[in-house]
């Protein structure tokens, strides 16, 4: 009975879980790359209806128009009445396919992406290709607001209690990346699963980055 027990509350943190960290993809802003041999630090937490994310970003650059990211952090979930911490790695890769000019609106990246989480008796990895288009707008005293827009198509495996699965998901996100100097910006995201079959939670995500 307490392994039935068991398994039933594994399903249903499963069912709640896999969605959310379907959404490990790191950039948390817009199209253009980090320059050569420049790099950029970020800081994030991201809050739902039933889970919360501290999370932290690398990216660098050594080749012009692509950059890779690393990210890593902590989610704290809340489903069925259990409670569990999952840690949470990923990396990306970015290059810039069009950039904004007279006659075409807005600068566009097509990477990749992939990331794990782990917990006990809970393993996940994720993988997918990803789109993202943002637009720079340049305001007075040099201050600039990029709203930006991507999506990714995730394909996920789920390793729970010796069951595994393996499903995939189409994941949008909208957001705005507020530069009031060069060393400092401030990113607001909002992220949706939108064809998950099992979970369609948005994510609102806080953030800031720190170009060096």
């Amino acid at each position: 009975m307490k392994r039935l027990h068991a398994s039933c509350a594994a399903l249903l943190l499963l069912a709640c879980a896999r969605p959310a960290l379907a959404q490990v993809q790191g950039q948390f802003g817009g199209a253009t790359p980090v320059a050569v041999d420049h790099r950029l630090f970020g800081l994030y937490g991201g809050f739902s209806s039933h889970q919360s994310d501290l999370l932290g970003q690398l990216r660098l650059s050594f080749y012009p128009g692509i950059d890779f990211g690393f990210l890593g952090g902590i989610q704290h979930l809340n489903a069925a009445g259990h409670t569990r911490t999952v840690v949470q790695l990923g990396g990306d890769l970015k290059t810039q396919v069009a950039h904004r000019s007279d006659t075409f609106p807005v600068d566009i990246a097509l990477g990749g992406a992939l990331g794990i989480g782990s917990a006990d008796n809970f393993n996940l990895f994720t993988m997918g290709p990803l789109v993202v288009a943002s637009r720079t707008h340049t305001l007075r005293g040099g201050a600039e607001l990029i709203p930006y827009g991507g999506a990714a198509l995730l394909y996920t495996r789920t390793d729970i209690g010796g069951t595994s699965s393996t499903d995939a998901s189409l994941h949008v996100r909208v957001g705005l990346e507020a530069k009031p100097n060069p060393d400092f910006r401030l990113i607001l995201e909002l992220q949706a699963p939108l064809s998950d079959p099992v979970d369609r939670h948005a994510k609102l995500l806080l953030g800031a980055n720190f170009p060096f």
